[in-house]
C-alpha cells in the first residue's frame, strides 16, 4: 500500500517483501499497480489505523453489547498504555532492550518463538518454511508477547491494565503480517496464480463492502438461503399477531404431547430462528420431536416509531402471549425458555407475576443469559469502558436516535473477536478476492434486527443497577421485583468459550434462581452452546445443582460428571418430566378464537424495521 511502505513496522514488513519481488515479470507489475490502487484507500500509517478503530468504536456497541465506546474512552485506552510507560521508565526501557534482543534473534533465525497453536492465521506450512514469512510471523508473535508481558508487569491498576491489553490487542491484530497481501504467503500464492485476478476481485469486494456493509468486510454469501424454505423451516402456524409481536404453534410430530407447553422468549437483539436452522441442528424440532407442545414468540422488528417500547411493553406483551398460550391448550400454567436479553425480559416478568401473586409459569430454562449483571461486567472485559458516564451518553445517544440499528449491533458483535469476525474475511475476501462462505448461522447472524430506544435505555438501567441482585430497584407497572419471590424450576445454560455472556455470570444467573437450579456449562461459545445437536463433535457438557457459591468451585465439582455430546438429551429428560402427562396431539393448531394466520416462520421474521 503507496503511503504504508514508509511509515512503521507495518511499512518496513511491505518494504522488505517487495524488495524479495524485485525483478518479477509482468505479471507481479500488474499486482503492485493493483495494490497501489487498493492502497489509496485503505489505512496508512498506525496513527491511522488507531483512528479507524476509535471511529469504529464511537458508533458501535464494542465490547458491552449495550453501551459502546465513545472517541474518548478510546484514548483513554490508549492513555493506559502509555501510561505504563511513563510511570515506570527503567521497567520500560529493560523491556524494550529485552525485545530488541529478541528482535535480532529473529532477524538472525535463531528465534524459537512461536504463536498460538491456535492461532489459523499463521498455519499454511510457509510460515514455518520460508525464511522470510518464518521471520514475519516471529516478529509480530514476539511483538504482541512483548506488550502483553509489560502491561502485565506494570504497576498499572487493573482496569487500566485491561484497557491497555484492548488497545494493543486491537493494534497488534491489525498490523498482523496475514493482513497484507505480499506479507501473507496464501495471497502472495494467489497472485502468481491468477496473475492478480484475486485482488481485482478482492477490490470489487472492498468498494461493495464500503457501500453497502459499512467499510466492514462482508462475512456470509446470503443467496443460498431463503426462509421457510431451507431456513426455519419447522412446520407451524402463526396463532397470534400483536403490534409487538407474532405468536408461533409448532406442529406436533408425536401421536401424544405433554399437557403443560413451552413458550420461548427469544433476544429481541436478533430473530427468533437460531432455533431453527437446519432440521439436523433445529432445536424447535428436537423439543417438538420430544413430545413438548412448543410456542414461540417472534418479534417484531421495531423502527424510531416504536422507539418508545418499553421493557415493561415487553413484559407486557409475555403475559399476552403466555395468556394466549394457556387458553389454546386449556393448560393453568406454562414452561417458559429466556435466551440472553429475551431471558432478562422473562426474568422481569416473572418477578412482575410474583409481586402480583399470580403463578402462571411453572418452570424455566434460560440460555446465556445474565441477570447478575455486575458479575458479567466484573468477570471480563465487558466492564473495561462500563461508567456512569459511558451509561449516560449511550443512553442519550438512544434517546436521540429513537433506535439502536441492527447494523450497529454487528458492528459491536464483529469488533468483539476481531480476527475471526473482521480480518479473517478482510484475507478471504479482499486479499484472495474470495466469496464469503455460505454458512445459515452466519446467515441468521446478518439478518439484525434493531433496538427501541427506551428498551435499549432499559437494558442500560439493568447493568447500572444490577436489579435481579438489588430486590426493589426495578418496578413494573408500580410493583417492585424482587427475585427471591419467584419459585419456578429452572435450567440454566453457559458456555465455557462464550464471550458475549462469560458462563461464570450465568451462573450467577443460576444462583439468582436458587440452590436447586440445574446449571449446565457447555464447551462451546454463545451461540454454539445453544446450537448443540447430539451428534456435534468433540461436545461435551457438565450438569448440576448451582449449590455453590463460587462459579470455579461448582465447576470443579461437576468435572466428576462431565458427559460426552450434546446437553440436549439431558434437557429433553428434564423438561419431560416437568411437562405434566401425556395427553393426544392436537389434530389442528389454535383454537376457534385463536385462528392460524400464517405459516411459520411467520410474516415479521422477514420485515425490516417497523414493517409488517
Amino acid at each position: 500500500m503507496a503511503n504504508q511502505t514508509t511509515h512503521g513496522p507495518a511499512g518496513r514488513v511491505v518494504q522488505m517483501t517487495r524488495k524479495a519481488a524485485r525483478g518479477a515479470n509482468r505479471i507481479r507489475q500488474r499486482t503492485a499497480e493493483t495494490l497501489g490502487a487498493i492502497g489509496d484507500g485503505a489505512m496508512r500509517t498506525t496513527g491511522e489505523l488507531t483512528d479507524l478503530v476509535a471511529d469504529v468504536a464511537e458508533n458501535t456497541l464494542t465490547f458491552n453489547p449495550l453501551i459502546g465506546i465513545r472517541r474518548r474512552d478510546m484514548a483513554t485506552a490508549a492513555g493506559a498504555l502509555l501510561k505504563g510507560v511513563a510511570s515506570a521508565p527503567r521497567v520500560a526501557s529493560r523491556h524494550l532492550g529485552a525485545y530488541v534482543g529478541e528482535l535480532r534473534k529473529v532477524v538472525r533465525g535463531d528465534s524459537e518463538i512461536k504463536p498460538d497453536p491456535k492461532d489459523r492465521r499463521f498455519v499454511d506450512p510457509a510460515w514455518q518454511s520460508n525464511f522470510l514469512y518464518r521471520r514475519l510471523m516471529q516478529a509480530h508473535a514476539l511483538t504482541q508477547r512483548s506488550l502483553d508481558d509489560f502491561i502485565d508487569q506494570s504497576s498499572l491498576d487493573a482496569r487500566n491494565k485491561g484497557r491497555a491489553h484492548f488497545f494493543a490487542a486491537l493494534v497488534a491484530d491489525a498490523l498482523a503480517p496475514s493482513n497484507l497481501p505480499l506479507a501473507n504467503p496464501v495471497a502472495a500464492r494467489k497472485i502468481i496464480d491468477t496473475g492478480g485476478a484475486n485482488l481485482v476481485a478482492g477490490f470489487r469486494n472492498f468498494v461493495h463492502d464500503l457501500r453497502h456493509n459499512h467499510m466492514l468486510p462482508q462475512q456470509v454469501d446470503v443467496t443460498p438461503f431463503k426462509l421457510g424454505v431451507n431456513v426455519a423451516t419447522t412446520p407451524g402456524q402463526v396463532v397470534h399477531r400483536s403490534e409487538m409481536f407474532e405468536l408461533i404453534q409448532y406442529t406436533p410430530s408425536t401421536p401424544q404431547v405433554h399437557a403443560r407447553p413451552l413458550v420461548m422468549s427469544p433476544p429481541q437483539v436478533n430473530k427468533f430462528y437460531a432455533i431453527d436452522l437446519a432440521p439436523e441442528k433445529s432445536l424447535a424440532k428436537w423439543a417438538v420431536d420430544s413430545g413438548v407442545q412448543m410456542f414461540v414468540v417472534s418479534w417484531r422488528n421495531p423502527s424510531v416509531d416504536q422507539g418508545h417500547w418499553g421493557l415493561e411493553d415487553y413484559v407486557m406483551a409475555l403475559d399476552e402471549a403466555v395468556d394466549v398460550v394457556r387458553r389454546i391448550t386449556k393448560s393453568p400454567d406454562v414452561n417458559m425458555w429466556g435466551t440472553c436479553s429475551g431471558g432478562m425480559t422473562l426474568a422481569a416478568y416473572l418477578g412482575w407475576l410474583a409481586a402480583k401473586g399470580e403463578r402462571k409459569v411453572a418452570n424455566t430454562t434460560w440460555a446465556v443469559c445474565i441477570l447478575d449483571t455486575q458479575a458479567a461486567l466484573s468477570d471480563s472485559t465487558l466492564g473495561l469502558f462500563n461508567t456512569p458516564q459511558t451509561i449516560r451518553a449511550a443512553q442519550a445517544r438512544s434517546r436521540r436516535r429513537g433506535m439502536v440499528s441492527g447494523e450497529e449491533m454487528a458492528r459491536m458483535f464483529a469488533w468483539l473477536r476481531p480476527n475471526d469476525l473482521i480480518w479473517n474475511y478482510w484475507v478471504n475476501n479482499y486479499l484472495l478476492g474470495n466469496k464469503p462462505p455460505a454458512f445459515d448461522i452466519l446467515f441468521w447472524n446478518s439478518d439484525t434486527t434493531h433496538l427501541p430506544g427506551q428498551f435499549h435505555c432499559d437494558l442500560l438501567e439493568l447493568i447500572e443497577t444490577n436489579p435481579y441482585a438489588n430486590a426493589g430497584t426495578l418496578k413494573i407497572s408500580g410493583l417492585p421485583i424482587d427475585l427471591a419471590q419467584v419459585d419456578v424450576g429452572a435450567y440454566v445454560i453457559g458456555g465455557i468459550t462464550d464471550h458475549i455472556t462469560p458462563w461464570r455470570a450465568c451462573y450467577g444467573t443460576a444462583r439468582l434462581l436458587g440452590p436447586e437450579t440445574t446449571f449446565v456449562l457447555a464447551n462451546a461459545g454463545h451461540l454454539q452452546s445453544l446450537i448443540n445437536p447430539p451428534g456435534a463433535p468433540k461436545s461435551f457438557f457438565s450438569a448440576a445443582p448451582a449449590t455453590f457459591e463460587d462459579a470455579d468451585e461448582w465447576a470443579r465439582a461437576a468435572q466428576a460428571g462431565r458427559t460426552e455430546g450434546s446437553w440436549w438429551p439431558h434437557w429433553r429428560g428434564w423438561i419431560q418430566q416437568r411437562s405434566g402427562e401425556l395427553v393426544n396431539a392436537p389434530k389442528n393448531p389454535g383454537s376457534r378464537k385463536y385462528k392460524p394466520l400464517a405459516p411459520a416462520p411467520g410474516e415479521y421474521v422477514h420485515a425490516k424495521g417497523g414493517e409488517r
